[in-house]
């Protein structure tokens, strides 16, 4: 629609915001019509129509097969366009038109923002299937036509009140009809099994909505006035109610045809199952990053303990190899308290990079400098785990034995993600300035526990590859390429 506005009329941003907002409401006025909906605004020049905007009904057959948004038809062509656009009034004259062998009743709805007619509203009706109609449909047919005049007037849809269509309470999912003073005259069965469900045993016509909802709702103190005046329909509001065990989700629409309130249009949808799965999928995440916690807090309580019994060896030797064992156990809990503060089993890998980094720059025997580049990403958590492993593994490893005591060097870590497609790979760098690789040096075969830890885990489990190289003028590079699932 911006595209189309933009490309053929000289209306404003401002003007254009309208018919957003106005087509974020109308399938309302589609349903309760049983008609299709087709938005026209005359063009810049004045001499034709285009069509920008389409809404086919859910309650009734639709009048057009086509896609009708992007036609553009000359001036005088509809002689009901033009007259609700030049008189700025809704227009019903005419006999039906037939399409396809099917008769079809057209409307022209004139759609006013302050003062000013931007465009018309065609309302097709599909009259093959005519019949007596129900109660209620003609209060579906009242309501469209209340809708109908406040378009043509500038009073609907209700400025700042954005309504989000796949969430918001619809004509079919249950329907109220309220007077003046909030009484209702006429509840669809949907509606009514909505009311029941929160405990209602009486008939809810003739009764006053908003002090009935008030009852069925748990007590709330001063919320209750606010819910009384929503379920009455005195302002354009939406809320959930809950009692007995139910869920409803109500909208109010006061209806002003002529500009005072006649009464207003309540709906409401039976949200009872989908909140009891929400539920059921917080309390779930909730499980699951309570458990990552508590495996957090076991891995820093066995980190703590190889930490106090290194502090007892009389070996130089094994007190190091449980350092080691310290550190590999703690980049796993970094990966778990990650998890712990998440919603879901993927983590942003940046940060746990950069913990690690830190943690294991702490056994620098000399001045060295670990820094990072590029941008890991976001990782599953069977990634995020072994990768973590590995990682700690090859910085331990360049900054054990790259560097002599006290000797000044960098150490550097490169991620560059590829693009996020189903193959992607991600590409890691660590790169030192150090004294380089022992000559004769086999990374696939030699190396020390670590290096196999290495191999086992980006090979094994990760699907990658691993090599590690002398640096193009001095120290070592070591490269990872391992497969990654596309960023969502």
């Amino acid at each position: 629609m911006n595209d189309l506005v933009r490309q053929h009329t000289a209306l404003s941003e401002t003007d254009l915001e309208w018919l957003h907002l106005l087509v974020s409401e109308w399938q309302l006025l589609s349903d309760l019509s049983f008609a299709d909906l087709v938005l026209w605004v005359p063009t810049l020049d004045g001499t034709r129509y285009v069509s920008v905007a389409q809404m086919r009904p859910n309650t009734g057959p639709t009048s057009y097969q086509d896609d009708m948004v992007g036609h553009l038809v000359p001036r005088g062509r509809r002689p009901l366009l033009d007259a609700a656009l030049d008189e700025g009034r809704i227009v019903r004259e005419g006999d039906p038109e037939w399409r396809e062998e099917v008769p079809v009743r057209v409307e022209s709805i004139p759609v006013r923002r302050e003062g000013r007619v931007l465009g018309v509203i065609a309302r097709n009706t599909n009259l093959l299937t005519v019949r007596t109609p129900s109660r209620l449909e003609l209060t579906y047919l009242q309501s469209a036509s209340d809708l109908a005049q406040m378009i043509a007037a500038g009073t609907f849809p209700f400025p700042g009140e954005a309504v989000d269509m796949d969430a918001s309470p619809r004509a079919g999912d249950g329907l109220i009809r309220l007077d003046a003073d909030g009484i209702v005259q006429y509840a669809s069965p949907n509606a009514l099994s909505a009311y029941h469900r929160l405990g209602l045993a009486a008939d809810l016509v003739g009764q006053h909505l908003g002090q009935i909802t008030a009852e069925l709702a748990p007590s709330r103190g001063p919320v209750d006035e606010a819910l009384v005046k929503l379920a009455s329909g005195y302002a354009p509001r939406e809320a959930e109610v809950e009692g007995n065990g139910g869920v409803i989700q109500l909208r109010a629409i006061p209806l002003k045809p002529k500009g005072t309130r006649i009464g207003s249009l309540v709906l409401l949808r039976d949200v009872t199952e989908l909140r009891r799965r929400e539920r059921e999928l917080i309390t779930k995440d909730a499980t699951i990053r309570e458990i990552h916690h508590r495996v957090k807090n076991n891995l820093q309580t066995v980190a703590a303990l190889l930490r106090l019994q290194a502090r007892r060896m009389d070996s130089d030797q094994g007190r190091e190899a449980l350092n080691e064992a310290v550190r590999r156990v703690g980049s796993i809990a970094i990966v778990h308290e990650t998890l712990s503060q998440n919603l879901d089993e993927r983590v942003e890998f940046d940060e746990i990079a950069d913990r690690v980094i830190a943690m294991v720059a702490e056994i620098s025997p000399g001045k060295v400098t670990c820094r990072r580049n590029g941008r890991f990403g976001i990782l599953d958590a069977e990634v995020a785990t072994p990768l973590s492993m590995v990682l700690t593994e090859i910085l331990q490893n360049a900054l054990e034995h790259a560097f002599a005591q006290g000797e000044h060097g960098t150490v550097e870590v490169t991620a560059v993600r590829g693009e996020p497609r189903a193959d992607a790979r991600l590409l890691i760098t660590v790169k030192d300035d150090g004294r380089g690789l022992p000559e004769g040096f086999d990374p696939q075969r030699a190396g020390n526990l670590g290096l196999q830890i290495v191999r086992t885990l980006v090979e094994g489990e990760l699907g990658g590859t691993f090599d590690m190289q002398p640096g193009a003028e001095r120290g070592t590079s070591v490269v990872l390429d391992i497969p990654v699932q596309p960023q969502k």
